[in-house]
């Protein structure tokens, strides 16, 4: 049995995925993020669990040989619950949540969840990783100081620099995440004072060719093209942009599964982009990170490939 964690808006990616391993004769057990609450039957014990979801399926952990930690949403809350108690509501079963996942952590995950857990939060971690595997990172700066900020931006930005919001996101219906990008100019810095109540993220601003995103699966890359070289982010910008394939230089390969094995992931969605200068710039790595447009528009094999390197793990442990 596998389990794969996901949300209840969940779908195509994790559609693929069931339908491989239904193909191959493989029972798989769907647990929605969100719906651990009071729409399931939960117990926990120090060595084991068992869970009955939403539609009567029950699971126990002893049948479970893998784990995809494909999604994670907020816990949701009765609407009935009053507001103060709303609160100690989600601090209960988000402790029930992790106690729950912690049972598993010997049974192999696609990627080791304290190890997804740490890089997904650590923005500069994966910089630090990234440059110390021989990728080109930008100059970055995480910080509340309006100064600091300043000098960064006087001392490195050339007139321009990208303002990111960190692991503040919006999802949209389907789970992805909308990073919050904006461009920084001189005369936004007037405005920069209010940084001290929303610290970011700020970088130069690149000029780019184009934007790529990588698939990275075990040492296996499956990398996409998108053409816009106009907007900070593609997944912000509007107009009809066309995935095309394209393949890595080695050194950038190289460079990229060395830091992936740094980070303990078996895979991950990176996003590069190429400077017009000739440089790869390395951005970030989403451990969760979308590739269904990917597989969908180009017909690249992710879904069955993740499947795969599971498999290979529960049969090979």
């Amino acid at each position: 049995m596998i389990l794969c964690i996901t949300h209840s808006n969940d779908f195509y990616n994790i559609d693929l995925f069931f339908d491989y391993l239904a193909s191959k004769n493989i029972q798989y057990f769907r647990l929605n993020s969100d719906r651990i609450n009071h729409f399931q039957k939960i117990s926990v014990s120090e060595d084991s669990f068992e869970l009955t979801d939403e539609f009567g399926n029950t699971i126990h952990s002893k049948d479970i040989k893998g784990v995809w930690h494909r999604k994670a949403w907020g816990i949701s809350t009765p609407e009935e619950l009053d507001e103060e108690y709303k609160k100690v509501f989600l601090s209960g079963y988000g402790n029930l949540r992790y106690n729950l996942i912690t049972i598993l952590e010997d049974v192999p995950w696609i990627n080791p969840y304290e190890n997804e857990r740490k890089i997904d939060g650590n923005k500069m971690l994966q910089l630090k990783l990234a440059k110390e595997s021989n990728l080109t990172i930008p100059k970055t700066i995480f910080s509340n100081d309006a100064e600091k900020i300043k000098a960064f931006f006087y001392e490195f930005c050339d007139g321009k620099a990208v303002a990111k919001l960190h692991s503040l996101t919006a999802k949209t219906m389907n789970g992805e995440n909308l990073i919050s990008t904006m461009i920084i100019e001189e005369d936004t810095l007037e405005h920069i004072s209010d940084i001290a109540y929303c610290p970011m993220i700020f970088q130069p601003y690149i000029d780019k060719e184009y934007e790529l995103r990588i698939v990275y699966i075990a040492g296996e890359f499956f990398a996409g093209k998108i053409n816009n070289s106009e907007n900070a982010d593609w997944r912000l910008a509007q107009g009809d942009y066309v995935w095309t394939a394209y393949e890595l230089p080695e050194n950038v390969k190289t460079g990229l599964s060395y830091m992936m094995k740094k980070m303990g992931l078996y895979i991950g969605a990176i996003d590069m982009i190429k400077g017009k200068n000739g440089e790869y710039y390395f951005l970030e790595v989403n451990p969760q990170g979308e590739w269904g447009m990917l597989q969908k528009e180009l017909g690249f094999p992710i879904a069955e490939r993740i499947a795969d390197n599971l498999i290979k793990r529960i049969n090979n442990p």
